[in-house]
């Protein structure tokens, strides 16, 4: 199993590996001797393999470098620079970090970081530097003896979302994310003549290792955007001239809702595939997509535990089935009902992994570890619960019919947010939809919606109620339809069930 430092090691070094708007291009050879070079300075600093150093950077090439060169020589935390000073305290504290890596000396991860007496270095990047090369200054320490990373050595190290509990802390690998890397760039057949435009947030596992590490294990090279802004990618689009790109489905949508305004980025774009992964796809957004930018659509199935990647739709033309996550691309993959462990076709039940990728636990959570791993049946390994409830097809296609905690019990009779969400969509005026839980005194649950329109269109909440009613089992129909210039979403862009209806202020009384 590979290393992160093997892997930028083996692409031909006059390969361009980094672009990012307005920056002069890195090579894969120049990005090899910054990570080598970066690795250098926190060991003169007396940061050893062990420690951990959090990565406060806005989304960019310096971001992307920042990961690889710290998680090649210690443990990269990267945190996402929107968070308040108070949860910069909060993670810093959680990751015990030994340094904190950030463009400001006196911004909310600084000053957590003073704080709590952690280090602080601020980078310096130079006028007219190629795209994620900066210098790290940091005061010499006791120099610790440069150790190459080995694959059981840790890597990255995130947070679960935490939507419902205290985020758990997930330590991945350098074999968890290499294998990953390899999955994806095998899955997406990539070559060195690759070209991933990101769009991702870069704190997070989908932009990290399916935009970053799988490009660069292919060869191939990333053009690092400063951010998701569905306003500028047309342009990036033409600057770029990637072969594929990756987002969630949000940010799919808003692509497609201003795509008619952007007809010349839409017919010179020269996309492979569009990856989609993180969220459910629903199968008329995969149409439009196809339709408009000509190429494959591929959904993939990933989640921070497994590194990203567990399965994919392949990327030849006409593979892809909407409304699947596709074939197992890298770990094994089961469907669980508590007694056997199943690949047959039209069994429903919880879904899970074993695999390189798959983390070995969580941090200092037995509670955790004992509620979401279990030994193979016929002793052959560990399973990880992905708390998410799907069926295979007769094909091997995984289809996933919900997170079981988001599934709707209304009464006793189970709701499936997913399906609902698919039906909503089918009205000619609705653009995007979350269907999500709201709490009844007696039936415990019942359905609601949220819904964003397209753009022009107009519809009432009674009018979307009564076409869903034609369609849906009557106690399947939300009981409430909210129509929103925007539907709350997560950090990463992906809509959130769980506690949406405290944010929309709905409840028992509604």
């Amino acid at each position: 199993m590979k290393t992160i430092g093997q892997i930028l090691s083996a692409a031909p070094p006059d390969a361009i590996a980094i672009r990012a708007p307005g920056q002069n291009a890195l090579t894969h050879g120049a990005l090899s001797r910054f990570v080598a070079e970066t690795g250098g300075v926190l060991r003169q600093a007396g940061i050893t393999r062990a420690d951990r150093a959090a990565i406060v950077l806005p989304n960019g090439a310096a971001m992307a470098t920042a990961f690889l060169a710290v998680a090649n020589a210690c443990t990269a935390a990267p945190l996402n620079p929107a968070y308040t000073q108070d949860e910069f305290k909060f993670y810093l504290q959680d990751l015990n970090a030994k340094l904190l890596i950030t463009d400001s000396a006196d911004g909310p991860a600084a000053q957590a970081a003073n704080a709590l007496g952690i280090r602080v270095a601020a980078i310096r990047t130079e006028p007219g530097a190629p795209a994620g090369i900066f210098s790290l200054p940091l005061d010499p320490g006791p120099a610790v003896p440069l150790q190459e990373a080995r694959p059981a050595d840790e890597a990255l190290v995130l947070h679960t979302s935490g939507t419902t509990s205290r985020p758990k802390i997930v330590p991945l690998s350098q074999a968890n994310v290499s294998a990953s890397a390899a999955n994806v760039a095998a899955s997406l057949a990539l070559t060195p003549a690759d070209t991933c435009m990101n769009i991702m947030p870069l704190f997070h596992i989908h932009g990290l290792i399916a935009a970053v590490l799988s490009s660069l294990h292919a060869g191939g090279s990333i053009y690092c955007t400063p951010g998701f802004n569905a306003l500028k990618v047309f342009a990036w689009l033409q600057d770029a001239a990637p072969s594929w790109y990756t987002a969630v489905p949000t940010m799919h949508q808003a692509i497609l809702s201003r795509a008619a305004r952007n007809q010349e980025a839409v017919s010179t774009a020269k996309l492979r595939f569009i990856r989609s992964s993180s969220s459910s796809l629903p199968p008329q957004v995969m149409a439009e997509l196809q339709e408009t930018f000509g190429c494959p659509v591929v959904e993939a199935y990933g989640m921070t535990e497994a590194a990203h990647q567990m399965t994919s739709n392949p990327v030849e033309p006409g593979k892809q089935k909407p409304g699947s996550v596709g074939l197992a691309a890298g770990p094994d993959v089961r469907i669980w009902d508590g007694t056997i462990l199943t690949e047959e076709a039209d069994i429903l039940g919880e879904i899970v992994i074993r695999g390189a990728n798959v983390t070995a636990g969580y941090e200092a959570n037995e509670k955790a570890n004992a509620e979401n791993f279990f030994a193979d049946p016929d002793g052959n390994g560990t399973w990880f619960r992905t708390g998410d409830q799907g069926r295979f097809d007769a094909e091997g296609y995984l289809s996933i019919t919900g997170r079981l905690k988001e599934i709707i019990n209304r009464g006793g009779e189970k709701i499936s947010p997913r399906e609902v969400d698919e039906i909503l969509i089918d009205h000619p005026a609705v653009a995007q939809a979350v269907t999500f839980a709201v709490p009844h005194k007696q039936l415990g649950e019942e359905p609601a919606a949220a819904v964003v329109l397209r753009d022009g269109a107009t519809a009432q909440p009674q009018d979307i109620r009564a076409f869903a009613a034609e369609r849906l089992a009557g106690f399947k129909v939300p009981r409430q339809v909210l129509i929103l210039d925007e539907i709350p979403k997560g950090a990463t862009g992906k809509l959130q069930r769980i506690g949406l209806h405290e944010k929309l202020r709905l409840g028992a009384e509604a």
